[in-house]
């Protein structure tokens, strides 16, 4: 695994990161910053970082919860079904949100520039479960930034909050893929139906997928 730990100063501390290079090929490479999801950073995250950046990419994988202090790998399977393990993680889980998230995402763009393995100024971004409207929001916020962004089994990603990222969808520049399932109640059909019509109404060149019998992060 071509793994580099390292470590981004952002507006509200330091964000401890993975940067994952091609297993072989010296680069460059166009970069990719991917947002966890809600289980927060654990191998198999590495492993699918590392399987990006074998398809020819520089991928930054930041550990979004930086903000709560460190913590140990969960597993997800225990984590959503004893109550206990579900409390403890809630500090981490509520210590970041799209708004932050999008504030974060400037430093991290700024680290991947500093870069001479990354390949030119537009990017991709990718979100898993609430890592979901982190991507969105970072294609809203940093349109010239990104060319590609995309979801899978985002939550809440057309909602009546403040920060849903439907509500940004105007200044998107980027071809958007959201990939849900059909049984996932955190992104209902009522909410696809208006992140698709809000990224439509935008002239958004996007593709909402939804999966059928398939459940959130689940075949």
């Amino acid at each position: 695994m071509a793994r580099t730990q390292v470590e981004i100063r952002t507006e509200d501390g330091v964000c401890p990161a993975s940067v994952f290079r091609a297993s072989t090929g010296a680069g460059p490479w166009p970069g990719v910053i991917v947002y966890m999801d809600g289980a927060g950073i654990r191998p198999v995250l590495f492993e699918m970082a590392q399987r990006l950046a074998d398809e020819g990419f520089l991928v930054l994988l930041p550990d979004l919860f930086y903000r709560a202090g460190p913590y140990e790998p969960v597993d997800p399977k225990t984590l959503f079904t004893v109550p206990e393990r579900r409390a403890a993680h809630a500090r981490y889980f509520n210590s970041t949100d799209n708004t932050k998230a999008a504030r974060d995402t400037e430093a991290f763009l700024q680290l991947l520039d500093r870069r001479d393995d990354l390949a030119g100024q537009k990017l991709g971004v990718v979100g898993y479960c609430t890592g979901g409207g982190m991507a969105l929001t970072a294609a809203c916020r940093y349109p010239e930034r990104f060319a590609a962004a995309a979801t899978f089994h985002g939550s809440s990603l057309a909602t009546d909050a403040g920060d849903s990222p439907h509500q940004l969808a105007g200044r998107i520049d980027a071809q958007v893929l959201v990939a849900g399932a059909d049984r996932d109640p955190s992104f209902p059909p009522e909410q696809a139906a208006r992140l698709s019509s809000a990224l439509k109404d935008a002239g958004v060149d996007h593709r909402v997928e939804i999966w059928e019998g398939a459940v959130h992060a689940g075949p």
